[in-house]
């Protein structure tokens, strides 16, 4: 009996020592939530820009898809939301990163189309600060991508709305450079993928799950492709690591599919982590039963070439950038059940990792 107790107390305190890894940041001015939005940090300020949401109804009860143009931003880890500014048009499912003192958004879609555009945010003196910057090739959304350096690189996505088929597209752009222009770039071995997450890590970039399209029945779910296409997903949980000098090598498979985890993945310089993710185990249930997207943290060792659980995230928040911030990183609204927003606010602190 007191073995048993104890080693109920030593679960608990366990699970307590993992809750507490995550704290709750302020929610986002939209109640509803956003999935899709731009994030990153400027001048110390965390800035939300565009998404989209069911403000109305629910998909399934016929609601319509809205997508934003409010920018947000965040001025102190413990401070209020503010209305920073708008973008050119309502926007989301593009990529966003962190880099010097701005945040660079690429790509991305709303109702009409999809957008090859490539802009910085920056947050100055309390004021909203867009810059342009070199176009994309060709235009994407729900593409990844991340930064090794002054390297951008994305990876995949759909070219347009009813694409029955993803992109396998590899882009770089040295931001580092004093003449901008993006450069394609040989690909992955594998399928080409759209919601996948991607890595800087080890002076490397990662290419993490994601899912392939094909023709086919029509896939259901709030963070589906868009448009009216018959398509089926083809969950992937392949991954792949490219470097300049070595080109692409494949590395150990994800321990399940992963779709749509916060991405550009959180990594510590011997490990990445993923966030949540859209399993697939769920594909087949209608949306107003869906249970919310799995939670684990997954692990991956660099140096062993493995994958590990990690513990859990207390809520999974998909289709969402990570953002390092705060000595952290950070997860800002996202998708919690197909087509059902969530606007908290979570952050992650590596510190309390055993």
């Amino acid at each position: 009996m007191i073995k048993a107790a104890l080693l109920i107390l030593t679960l608990l305190v366990g699970n307590l020592a993992c809750a507490d890894e995550w704290s709750r940041m302020a929610s986002l001015p939209d109640q509803v939530g956003l999935a899709g939005s731009f994030a990153g940090v400027s001048q110390g300020a965390l800035l939300v820009a565009g998404g989209a949401n069911f403000p109305a109804a629910k998909p399934w009860e016929g609601g319509t898809k809205v997508w934003h143009d409010a920018v947000y931003v965040l001025p102190q880890p413990n401070g209020t939301w503010q209305l920073a500014g708008k973008l050119p048009c309502a926007l989301g499912y593009g990529v966003s990163v962190t880099h010097a003192s701005g945040v660079i958004c690429v790509g991305g879609s709303n109702a009409e189309r999809h957008y090859a555009d490539v802009f910085r945010l920056n947050w100055q003196q309390g004021r909203l600060v867009r810059t342009t910057l070199p176009s994309l090739p060709t235009a994407v959304a729900n593409a990844c991508g991340a930064l090794v350096g002054d390297q951008l690189y994305i990876a995949g996505g759909q070219s347009q709305a009813n694409a029955t088929e993803t992109l396998k597209s590899f882009y770089r752009l040295d931001l580092a450079s004093s003449n901008l222009q993006w450069k394609s770039l040989e690909t992955w071995p594998g399928p080409g993928r759209m919601l996948a997450a991607a890595s800087g890590c080890d002076g490397a970039f990662w290419l993490l799950g994601g899912t392939d399209l094909a023709p086919g029945k029509k896939t259901t779910g709030g963070n589906a492709p868009q448009g009216g296409s018959n398509v089926v997903r083809h969950y992937l949980k392949d991954a792949y690591r490219y470097d300049l000098a070595k080109g692409w090598k494949r590395i150990a498979d994800l321990p399940s599919p992963a779709v749509g985890a916060p991405s550009p993945a959180a990594d510590d310089g011997l490990a990445l982590y993923l966030f949540g993710f859209d399993d697939g185990s769920q594909i087949a249930s209608a949306p107003d039963e869906h249970r919310g997207f799995n939670k684990q943290i997954l692990r991956y060792e660099v140096r062993s070439n493995t994958w590990k659980t990690a513990g859990q995230m207390p809520v999974a928040q998909i289709v969402t950038p990570c953002v390092p911030g705060n000595g952290g990183w950070i997860v800002p609204s996202g998708e919690i059940r197909p087509g059902i927003r969530s606007p908290e606010v979570w952050r992650w602190s590596p510190e309390t990792q055993k």
